[in-house]
């Protein structure tokens, strides 16, 4: 372990005080702290290519605890001081140390060995990267200038849950072992066993890693109460929460319980409840596939809530037989509310974000990039020939088509990405601090998935499609608005559309 920076010697210190003597001592003998081998292994993959980029690297690295708290580490150590801003994310982070730094970082760090607790590690890799999602999701609601750090910060807030695994592996099955044990009871159990609880050995251990102070006080802090006025603090406390919830053995009892705290602070705090569900429903199964994770019980986000509310309901009716007809009200027009939001937001054939929330959302962001001296591309897509698709085959097949060809831009998309159909066979690609080579890369994934993958099958015969697709850079012309942006990356798309179809164009290139 290095030493902490200058910038968090006083916080350091602070927290050293508060540790035990023998269990800094102990910590202070760990080296390194567990990868999870399915990212271990896709780096040590991406490394053998010959033009992997930050990008890569950076996806790779953002759902792992342990790597990501060391990149963000070495990128706020003292020879990276010069900069203005600590990184509050993965990409923060690569960005600052440069390509060969990140995978002399990473391939040093990995760690493979036999694991003494394996089910206590799944059940940390499981919690820790439901919260992150959890939280990213809450953060693009409440404050959505700060949902990579927010998905960042909640990923790491239990890191000191896998550096007292490594550090006390004989223990680790007694403290950790245990399924569907409350979070709160293991707490509980770290403090009789070493004085402390997690949240302050992880602040103190990304102290000592110099990691930045915001960060350090976020983990510190990450297990206090939901009253906050601080919505980052409020999405990341919440996510843990909400991630026990998910993954417990009685989801629905658990979702109830801290619904039961949500309504103890404001009584509309229900308002994301449902499309929060939908969205770990349709995020967490592929995500916890690729990292090579199980997710313990098969969630339906929509019986789950409607469970979660009746058990609620009945919590309620229990305290006073007066709230019956206000509470019922209180559901149907919730339900009518999220009903609402969700067809607002939503396209209903392809799943993915309409063109009003694509255009309010690059509207936003876009003047955040112009604040805050960031950049982003957007994607313009479209797919050729979709009108003789439709004439030889049928519209049934041409909505299958854009159906299939969502799914698969969905999977495609990373957290903080925004994908949606912009009208009939056009869709809108958002990458938020991606240049125009990254996002020309991304787009040539695209073709290349479709190159591999029919979007459509009629009597066993494959439909494969192609796409024309236009990519601008906000800051590779002075563009006055989120309009000139599209209407760039809708004129480069149009280059391709005359020059054959099937391809890629980058504006100003």
């Amino acid at each position: 372990m290095t030493g902490p920076t200058a910038v968090s010697e006083t916080l350091y210190t602070s927290l050293a005080d508060q540790l035990p003597s023998f269990l800094s001592s102990a910590l202070l003998q760990c080296k390194r702290l567990p990868t999870l081998p399915s990212v271990a292994l896709n780096i040590l993959d991406i490394s053998r290519g010959a033009e992997a980029t930050l990008s890569d690297y950076a996806n790779a690295i953002e759902y792992d605890p342990a790597l990501t708290a060391r990149i963000m580490s070495v990128a706020n150590s003292v020879h990276y001081l010069r900069a203005a801003q600590p990184p509050h994310t993965c990409f923060d982070a690569t960005q600052r140390i440069g390509l060969d730094v990140t995978l002399a970082t990473v391939l040093s760090f990995c760690l493979f060995e036999n694991d003494h607790d394996a089910r206590g590690r799944l059940q940390f890799w499981q919690r820790s990267i439901t919260a992150a999602v959890v939280a990213s999701y809450l953060a693009q609601q409440l404050c959505p200038h700060q949902s990579g750090s927010v998905f960042s910060t909640a990923l790491l807030q239990d890191i000191g849950i896998l550096a007292l695994q490594t550090a006390y592996p004989g223990d680790a099955e007694l403290l950790y072992g245990t399924e569907n044990t409350s979070h709160q009871h293991i707490m509980q159990v770290e403090k009789r066993y070493f004085g402390c609880h997690h949240a302050l050995v992880g602040a103190w251990l990304l102290a000592k890693w110099g990691a930045h102070d915001d960060l350090i006080h976020a983990i510190q802090h990450s297990h206090d109460g939901l009253d906050t006025q601080d919505n980052a603090a409020l999405c990341l406390r919440l996510s843990g929460t909400v991630a026990d919830a998910w993954l417990s053995a009685n989801p629905a009892d658990a979702l109830a319980g801290v619904m039961r705290q949500l309504n103890a602070l404001t009584p509309s705090s229900e308002w994301a409840m449902s499309g929060l569900l939908a969205h770990l429903q349709q995020t967490l199964p592929p995500l916890m596939e690729t990292l090579g994770l199980s997710v313990p019980i098969t969630v339906d986000s929509v019986v789950l809530l409607k469970e979660a509310q009746q058990q609620l309901f009945e919590h309620t009716l229990s305290l006073s037989a007066r709230l019956d007809a206000q509470q019922k009200a209180r559901e149907t027009l919730l339900n009518d509310y999220a009903e609402l939001e969700q067809r607002s937001r939503l396209d209903p054939l392809t799943q993915l974000a309409n063109r009003a929330w694509l255009e309010e959302q690059l509207r936003e962001r876009f003047q955040l990039c112009l604040t805050t001296k960031r950049t982003m591309s957007v994607v313009f897509i479209d797919l050729d020939h979709f009108k003789v698709l439709n004439d030889r085959y049928g519209h049934q097949v041409g909505d299958q088509v854009l159906a299939h060809f969502g799914k698969m831009l969905a999977s495609l998309i990373r957290v903080g990405d925004l994908a949606g159909r912009y009208g009939g066979e056009e869709f809108l690609v958002i990458l938020p601090d991606e240049d125009a080579d990254n996002a020309r890369r991304f787009a040539e994934r695209i073709t290349l998935r479709l190159q591999e993958r029919p979007m459509a099958r009629l009597d066993q015969e494959p439909i494969y499609v192609s796409v024309s697709i236009g990519v601008a850079c906000l800051t590779d012309g002075g563009f006055g608005d989120e309009r000139e942006l599209i209407d760039a990356a809708d004129q480069s798309m149009y280059f391709i559309k005359r020059s054959g179809r099937g391809g890629v164009s980058v504006y100003g290139q």
